[in-house]
């Protein structure tokens, strides 16, 4: 049975996390099933933004603790994958229940993130004698206070959908059974500006934020030109000063 269901909405791609009997826990198959579909999606110019969600009762619990433990060649080797951060299209996660360890990871590359009020974070990977591998502790203080991050982190605790919006984790929390339309709204918004736009903007905010100021510069310059130059800025351009609205292309 696959372990991601991918499918395609008009603009918007759906991935979800399809292990519900064992709360989304990622193994390897799931990995290589959700790089493959984020590959897809990241190669086709029809396909705008993305959606992240699990079914079942979690988001994702992390990582399958059977797998993982198996040795750095069968287990952790095999849930390298491409992460969403490094697709300039932007990432919605919609999160609901348990989004732990991996799950946390998996939510946190995405760009935005909106949670179900029954929706529960954290990384309790100190509480098995490991800890936070596989870039968390690397992306997490990116993102939030250092002392969130070692609350977390160092004791293994959990903390509900307000605390974890109140620290800085979280864009939105609505009711569960709003959480799909809220992502799909979000998206739907997103799909309304120039696909070229967001994604440099996304790129420069990504990339740009291990640069110096002077690199930083640079690179806006070239995606500025780049933006500058397509069909959709004029597009936009004519639509603003016709009163009317824009129809993009990606092009």
């Amino acid at each position: 049975m696959p372990t991601i269901e991918y499918r395609k909405e008009g603009k918007i791609a759906i991935f979800t996390l399809n292990r519900p009997d064992v709360l989304n826990a990622q193994n390897a198959q799931l990995h290589h099933e959700l790089n493959d579909a984020f590959l897809d999606f990241r190669d086709d110019s029809d396909l705008w933004v993305g959606i992240i969600n699990g079914h079942g009762r979690a988001f994702s619990a992390g990582a399958d603790i059977k797998e993982f433990v198996l040795g750095p060649t069968e287990g952790r080797a095999g849930f390298r994958r491409i992460r969403a951060e490094q697709i300039w299209k932007p990432f919605i996660a919609a999160i609901h229940g348990y989004c732990l360890g991996g799950g946390l990871q998996l939510a946190m590359e995405c760009d935005l993130r909106i949670a179900a009020d029954d929706a529960h974070f954290g990384y309790p990977e100190v509480l098995i004698g490991y800890f936070p591998g596989s870039e968390c502790t690397l992306r997490l203080p990116r993102y939030i206070p250092r002392s969130h991050v070692m609350e977390l982190m160092l004791m293994g605790k959990q903390v509900d959908a307000y605390e974890a919006y109140r620290m800085g984790l979280l864009n939105l929390v609505v009711p569960q059974d709003k959480l799909m339309q809220a992502a799909l709204d979000w998206a739907e918004t997103i799909c309304q500006a120039g696909p070229l736009g967001v994604r440099a903007a996304k790129e420069m905010i990504i990339r740009g934020y291990h640069m110096t100021w002077n690199d930083g510069m640079k690179l806006e310059a070239e995606l500025t030109e780049r933006v500058r130059n397509s069909e959709d800025f004029k597009e936009g351009a004519r639509a603003f000063v016709e009163k009317r609205k824009p129809v993009f292309k990606g092009k």
